[in-house]
């Protein structure tokens, strides 16, 4: 039959009838499609098997095999080429059915049983209703998907362009799956214009980034057009979403070249704002955390995501880093090229740590990069902190270059890089997994036990922040710790203490003790303090009281449970039982008994309000009560003795005086049965326990010891100092001990009483003051007819403590403490209440954070104390340091005004001004030493910045500086030090002043500061600087203040060059021409420059060509001035002819370097000079040894520096 139908044009409408009528018959039981039609059986026949409702048709036949198989079955039919319209219209019948439709839109499933080949088939393609699904009924996404499998496209053109039409009018879900589509429909001549076209949709959608960047990073893009995506993804970087940011970065980096690498990462850098990526759901989520309420599934799945994005786009950056050329170099120049300290992010540091572990090759580099960032603020330790705690996730993968970076960085001598390295180590530590924190504590303990102090000091210090933050948590590694006492024999005092600290905080801090972590401390103490080795029963000493502290702690736990209860019950025996064996081996020993009562009495001081008066207050009151009652009694006297320095009307406080005298003339005093030795060396320290101990019980009221304020000393009739020729050498060294003695007591009791209220109470502190100032003056006598004189110790926890052998009457003992102090310090301690030498000592101690640990003996007290602490304790010293500072300027203002200008004016007292001079010199070094301080930089201590600008600004703007901001503090800061110029009695006051000025200066260094810098020093170097005496200021000491002050003006200066010649062509000419004094008219201070400066500067012909022509005077001069000394047979000028001809010729020789160096060779040649007296006569000196001079040699060439 379908021979005999031709299917012509007149049966086609006919035909076409019957297909639509035609119905499809469907099997019930498979729901296989089952009909006539010409569609059907021609598919059937190549080999898919067509099924209605959910199921996807079967395919049981490869692809391939099925598209040949079909093609062969049209090309061969009878009615070919008619019979693919009746196919085409058959295919349209069967999916007007919306199941039949999707079916043939999803795969086709492979039939089972049909051997290996199925069973690959099956294997490799999902389950049938995962398809669904997948897919669901998302029919333009399916429809799409098909786009993407055509062989043959008969006009491609028309149809990219329905495809963009359809996405100016799709929703976003359908313009995602064409976007997406392109690149495997497009033919290569359509990808440039599509993707142009497609690239405006960045500007106007951001819903469509990610699928607009994923086709073009497929399509072939021209430069032009690379460049202009490239710019429009940079530009909605910081409003893409966050999901989509790992995209638009890898887009980004993708496709940039090596060339502009640097450009485009510096934009990246700026655009990217890891801010951005912390959600507010996160801050919510820590909200939570802070009031114990639990999270919903949620949150957690939403932060988790969020930190999974940010993961994503950290890997995107280390792919590029690791397989992109030039991508690392680019980030780190980008860094580098930041200036600003406000524009370096979180995201520069995690990208520096990732560079440095992902390219081996660049970590010494990025080393370079932190190590020049850190001390400039521009990566502060807030920013690691949010780093860790915001992105803990991505910082996580390079923790061993955090630890690498770490350990490198306590080897730095610069102190900011040292304590970001710290911080390294506490953040690595809190943020990471357990293994991490065993490496970061095998870290810490292997620095503590390497014996370099700075690196054991901080790895200590930050073990010390962890068991106060992270207590439970460190208490996992406690074997780890516990490790260095096998290292202690390199550790000092104050190290000492930290390390007990630590382990006692770990052994007594949790409800259930570490006892192994007990035992083996206990057993180290007993070891220590029963050594007959001062310096082993020292740190036994010291380890005690620390563990005792520990335990005598009060709980921070609430609550008096029984457990508690027990618990102190159990430290208080313990406690009791420890000091008994602290308090039996300490008898015999002054020094140890003394450094048993220092270390009470700073574990009072530094656990103030935390010490649980049930378990250790009273223990430290019944010991000392016991001790102290041998001080303040009248006993028998073996030498005649004075009650001298009382203060006290009513005599009947007279029976309490300080039995000093009978003490020091005696070996040992035996009280009852109590053996003891009691010995003058433990006098203050007993005094300062009592006195700790009194303010602790009573909210520092001293009112209950208040008549150790003005009660007598048994001292001798110190007229005697004034026979002190008539004195045999024992009785001397005798009376500077008896006086060393009660100088150490008279400042205890200052300390005690100066910050009380009482006005009695402060006006004998006052008559205190004086009577230091009056023993200083007789002990400085008495010193200084002692020759050979060891003051006896009185500071006892000194890293080389000797042997200590029983005091007897000279008391001669290894250490000093301020036995020799000078007399501005004491002057120093007059006018200020809690004296000033110590205040001067605080920021000297400051100060010395800057570099290495300070070990100097004396500031044991002080170094238990943090930076911080001392830095704020001198912040509230400033406004009474001004005034000390104002008095001081006004009174050499006054002196100068007196004496119409001259220095050493018969009026002036040259003991007085002396004294003087030293006080304005150590108020402008503390200045100086404080503002230094590098913590500043570390905004956490900026509100302790602004406090300390304030005291300054508020002395020229009273009152008005609440609400100025800082760059106008430090202006008016700088203004008021300015002030003082006119003042400085000295050279060495007027560079302190100068650095002091340059360190407000440098917070930030404005052009104006500069030049007033520069101007101020300049006045400096013209200035005729006169002692009272009449002498001008010389030594070494004079010349290395000199050679600082000069290089100061030289670097603030605006040109160098002009600055140097001023001084060749004006200050050496007069220096020449001077008189025997020697000195310039115009630069009084100055007599030699260097020449080294000029190298870098030879660009500068013009002035460099004027400034040698100018120095080729000199060295003739010079050379003449060695044969006058040769004519005149002076043996003092002569010995410096050899030193002076060497210096020339370095001179003649770096000069033709520089010019080689810089291809002017042929102006220079060398020849003789000849002998000339001063007045510039030829003179013959037949003894007289050839010279190297330089001569000129004409040329055109402006460049060229004419020498003779």
């Amino acid at each position: 039959q379908l021979s005999r139908s031709p299917l012509s044009n007149t049966q086609t409408p006919k035909t076409k009838k019957s297909r639509i009528s035609c119905k499809e018959k469907t099997s019930a039981e498979d729901g296989v499609v089952e009909n006539d039609s010409v569609f059907v059986q021609l598919i059937k026949t190549a080999g898919i098997t067509l099924n209605a409702g959910e199921r996807q048709n079967d395919i049981a036949v490869d692809q391939a095999i099925f598209q040949k198989k079909l093609c062969q079955i049209l090309r061969k039919h009878p009615f070919y080429p008619h019979v693919v319209q009746e196919f085409v219209s058959g295919l349209e019948t069967h999916i007007k059915d919306r199941d039949q439709f999707r079916n043939c839109l999803l795969p086709c499933a492979p039939v089972q049983g049909e051997g290996t080949r199925s069973e690959k088939m099956h294997f490799f393609l999902p389950a049938p209703r995962s398809y669904v699904g997948t897919f669901g009924t998302n029919f333009p996404r399916l429809i799409v998907n098909q786009f993407k499998w055509l062989d043959k496209i008969l006009d491609s053109k028309e149809l990219v362009m329905k495809l963009m039409q359809m996405v100016s009018v799709s929703p976003a879900p359908i313009q995602h799956d064409i976007i997406t589509s392109l690149p495997e429909i497009l033919e290569d001549s359509q990808q440039s214009e599509v993707a142009r076209e497609v690239s405006q949709l960045l500007k106007r959608d951001t819903r469509l980034t990610v699928p607009i960047l994923d086709a073009l990073s497929s399509l072939d893009l021209d430069a032009g057009l690379l460049a202009e995506v490239r710019q429009s993804a940079m530009i909605i970087v910081p409003a893409v979403k966050l999901e989509d940011l790992p995209v638009v970065i890898k887009f980004i980096l993708h496709n940039v070249k090596a060339v502009d690498a640097v450009e485009v990462i510096s934009a990246l850098r700026k655009s990217l704002d890891l801010s951005s990526c912390i959600l507010p759901l996160q801050i919510l989520s820590s909200q939570r955390k802070l009031k114990s309420q639990p999270q919903t599934s949620s949150s957690t799945s939403e932060v988790s995501s969020s930190q999974n994005c940010v993961k994503l786009l950290f890997d995107v950056i280390k792919l590029a880093v690791r397989f992109q050329k030039g991508i690392s170099e680019a980030w780190i120049k980008a860094i580098e090229n930041t200036i600003s300290v406000s524009d370096h992010k979180v995201l520069d540091l995690i990208v520096l740590l990732l560079i440095h572990t992902t390219n081996t090759k660049s970590r010494k580099q990025i080393e370079r990069v932190l190590r020049n960032k850190i001390p400039l603020g521009c990566l502060p330790e807030q920013l690691l902190q949010s780093a860790f705690q915001n992105h803990s996730l991505v910082i996580k993968d390079f923790f061993p270059s955090i630890l690498s970076l770490a350990q490198t960085f306590l080897h730095s001598a610069d102190p900011c890089v040292v304590s970001f390295g710290s911080c390294m180590y506490k953040q690595a530590f809190a943020a990471f997994d357990s293994y991490c924190r065993q490496e970061v504590v095998s870290a810490l303990v292997t620095h503590v036990c390497g014996g370099n102090d700075v690196e054991v000091d901080i790895s200590l210090d930050v073990l010390t922040d962890l068991v106060t933050l992270c207590t439970s948590s460190l208490i996992r590694y406690a074997t780890f710790v516990k490790n260095v006492l096998d290292y202690t024999e390199k550790l000092n005092p104050q190290q000492i203490r930290k390390l007990f600290y630590i382990l006692g905080e770990l052994a007594f801090s949790q409800r259930q003790e570490d006892c192994y972590i007990q035992d083996d401390m206990h057993m180290v103490i007993r070891k220590w303090l029963s050594s007959t080795v001062p310096k082993y029963k020292q740190m036994g000493i010291i380890g005690a009281i620390t563990v005792a502290g520990c335990m005598a702690a009060k709980s921070k736990e609430d609550g008096c449970s029984l457990e508690r209860t027990q618990q102190s019950e159990e430290h208080c025996r313990q406690l009791s039982i420890l000091l008994d064996l602290v308090s039996y081996c300490c008898e015999q020993s002054p020094e140890a008994l003394a450094l048993y009562y220092d270390e009470l009495a700073n574990l009072i001081e530094k656990q103030k309000g935390n010490l649980d008066s049930q378990i250790l207050v009273f223990e430290f009151a019944n010991m000392m009560l016991t001790t102290t009652d041998n001080w303040f009694l009248c006993s028998v006297h073996l030498f005649p003795v004075k009650s001298l320095y009382n203060l006290d009307e009513d005599e009947s406080q007279g029976t309490i005086v300080i039995n000093l005298l009978p003490l020091l003339s005696q070996n040992s005093l035996t009280i009852s049965s109590f053996s003891r030795i009691v010995s003058p060396e433990c006098l203050s320290p007993s005094f300062r326990l009592l006195r700790l101990y009194t303010t602790e019980q009573h909210n520092g009221s001293m009112e209950e010891i208040d008549a150790l304020l003005g009660c007598p000393l048994y001292l001798t009739d110190l007229e005697i100092e004034r026979k002190l020729d008539s004195l045999a050498k024992q009785e001397r060294e005798f009376l500077c001990s008896l006086l060393f003695h009660a100088l150490n007591w008279f400042r205890e009791v200052v300390n005690a009483f100066c910050q009380q209220q009482d006005l009695e109470m402060k006006g004998k502190v006052l008559t205190r003051l004086q009577n230091i100032t009056e023993l200083q003056n007789m002990l400085g006598k008495c010193l200084a007819a002692s020759p050979g004189y060891v003051p006896p110790p009185a500071i006892f926890d000194c890293e080389a403590l000797e042997a200590a052998p029983p005091v007897n009457a000279v008391g001669l003992v290894k250490k000093k403490k301020t036995g020799r102090e000078n007399y501005p310090k004491i002057l120093m301690q007059t006018i200020c209440g809690q004296g000033f030498s110590r205040i001067a000592y605080d920021f000297k101690y400051l100060g010395s954070q800057q570099g290495k640990a300070c070990r100097n003996i004396g500031f044991s007290h002080l170094c238990q104390r943090s930076s911080q602490e001392v830095a704020q304790c001198a912040v509230e010293l400033l406004k009474p340091l001004c005034n000390h500072m104002e008095n001081m300027h006004n009174y050499f203002q006054a002196l100068i005004t007196e004496n119409q200008g001259v220095v050493d004016g018969p009026r002036v007292n040259i003991q007085e001004h002396q004294l003087m001079s030293s006080c304005y010199q150590q108020l402008l070094q503390a200045f100086r030493l404080l503002f230094a301080w590098s913590g500043f930089s570390q905004r956490e201590n900026s509100d302790l910045l602004r406090s300390a600008l304030k005291v300054l600004a508020d002395k020229l703007k009273p009152g008005e500086t609440e609400f100025l901001l800082l760059e106008d503090l430090i202006s008016e800061s700088f203004h008021y030090l300015l002030n003082f110029q006119h003042s400085v009695p000295n050279f060495q006051c007027a560079l302190t002043l100068t650095q002091l000025l340059i360190v407000i200066a440098e917070k930030p260094m404005a052009s104006w500061k500069k030049d007033k810098i520069a101007s101020l020093a300049k006045q400096f170097l013209c200035q005729s600087w006169m002692q009272p005496s009449g002498m001008r200021e010389k030594g070494s000491q004079f010349s290395n203040a000199l050679h600082t002050l000069l290089c100061v003006y030289m670097e603030h200066t605006d040109n160098i060059l002009k600055a140097v010649e001023d001084i060749s062509s004006v200050g050496v000419p007069e220096l020449i021409n001077s008189a025997n004094d020697g000195y310039s008219s115009t630069y009084p201070t100055l007599t030699r420059f260097l020449l080294p400066m000029t190298q870098g500067s030879f660009s500068l012909q013009e002035d460099v060509q004027s400034l040698l022509k100018t120095l080729q005077l000199s060295t003739r001069q010079l050379h003449h001035m060695c044969g006058h000394s040769k004519i005149h047979q002076d043996l003092g000028l002569t010995n410096h002819v050899p030193l002076l001809k060497k210096s020339l010729e370095q001179f003649v020789y770096r000069v033709k370097a520089m010019l080689a160096f810089n291809h002017c060779q042929e102006a220079f040649w060398v020849g003789t000079l000849k002998n000339r007296d001063l007045q510039g006569n030829y003179t013959y000196i037949p003894s007289l040894w050839s010279s190297m001079g330089t001569h000129s040699q004409a040329s055109s060439s402006p460049a060229i520096t004419s020498l003779g």
